[in-house]
């Protein structure tokens, strides 16, 4: 059945009401989860949150690394904040900590979306001029395609009134039109943000922040235990793809694709935090040396056996019948065959 959703065309079908009802029928059982594995939560945030920063830097084009990232974020010294990756990284990280600590109190207007552009964009000295404030330019959504050149992939609203005019519309319609499921709304508003692309730059990054921010202010706490961005950085080509075949038909689009991506992502994720959380009641049964073998390669992604050997001080005849175990626990993950060999945390 095709309906009307504020400027959209949207299809409610069966598909679409079967994957609204699966992300509530978990986000129903969540308050019992949390009160369960309140430990393991805090350990599951700190990774899902080096995961975001840098899957959502990334697809804008930063070349920094997950490790890289955590490195960084661990220890923020300001006064070496200097290229344009580390600014992007540091921006996102304090953004994306204001959203999961405070969205009880930030509402959804147009004067804190440019507080959180601003936090988002702080460390940048080429930003000064505009961030915070929307774009004076006319932009346009552009991809970084594998070889490094940048293709356009939609013009945007206009500079000036245009984008003035449909981001005050945006918001009023946000917090008006109470008919929608809270989980369309916050996969529209963040479909009209990105497409509308308001600020000079940071649009992309500030839309994926926007959708974390909704969902937690809808009740879907679960979220910031796991990484919403890296699932879209993994599924990068087809998310630019789905973007741009609903936005080639502006205004009055169909966006029934990208709902159905939206949700189909926030799914994946769920089964992605379900499985992490028996992992974490399985590696509380592990032996100490078990254990240190698992806790070694988290922080030493791409180590091989005979390093696990060597600095941890056991036998590698002893290391190389525990990695097994740990694979069929789906604790790790196996790269290469032969000496290439190599483990990282799964």
């Amino acid at each position: 059945m095709e309906t009307s959703v504020y400027t959209f065309k949207l299809n409610i079908d069966w598909q679409l009401i079967s994957l609204i009802s699966q992300i509530d029928r978990f986000d129903s059982s969540w308050t019992s989860i949390e009160k369960r594995e309140g430990q393991s939560l805090k350990q599951l945030k700190s990774i899902a949150t080096v995961r975001s920063v840098g899957a959502s830097t990334r697809i804008e084009g930063s070349r920094m690394t997950d490790e890289e990232v955590e490195v960084l974020i661990k220890d923020i010294d300001i006064s070496k904040i200097e290229d344009r990756d580390t600014q992007e990284v540091v921006g996102y990280f304090e953004t994306l900590d204001i959203v999961t600590e405070s969205y009880n109190e930030i509402r959804i207007s147009e004067n804190e979306l440019k507080n959180l552009h601003n936090i988002l964009l702080k460390y940048g000295k080429k930003d000064e001029w505009h961030r915070g404030d929307y774009k004076q330019l006319s932009n346009a959504v552009e991809a970084t395609l594998p070889e490094g050149t940048r293709q356009i992939i939609f013009q945007t609203t206009e500079a000036g009134y245009p984008t003035q005019d449909a981001m005050r519309q945006l918001v009023e319609w946000y917090n008006i039109d109470n008919q929608p499921h809270s989980l369309v709304k916050c996969a529209l508003f963040a479909y009209d943000f990105v497409s509308i692309h308001p600020f000079q730059d940071g649009n992309g990054r500030l839309s994926r922040l926007i959708a974390t921010l909704l969902l937690l202010k809808n009740g879907y706490k679960w979220i910031q235990y796991v990484s919403f961005e890296h699932e879209i950085e993994n599924r990068k080509t087809e998310y630019y793809r789905v973007l741009r075949s609903c936005q080639a038909n502006r205004p009055n689009e169909d966006v029934t694709s990208w709902v159905l991506f939206f949700f189909e992502t926030l799914l994946v994720i769920q089964r992605q935090l379900m499985i992490k959380l028996d992992s974490q009641g399985i590696e509380t049964q592990l032996s100490p040396r078990d254990k240190s073998i698992s806790v070694f390669i988290g922080n030493n992604p791409g180590c091989r056996s005979g390093e696990i050997a060597r600095k941890l001080g056991i036998p590698s005849p002893t290391v190389k019948k525990i990695l097994p175990d740990l694979l069929s626990k789906n604790l790790i993950e196996k790269f290469g065959i032969g000496p290439v060999t190599n483990y990282s945390i799964k």
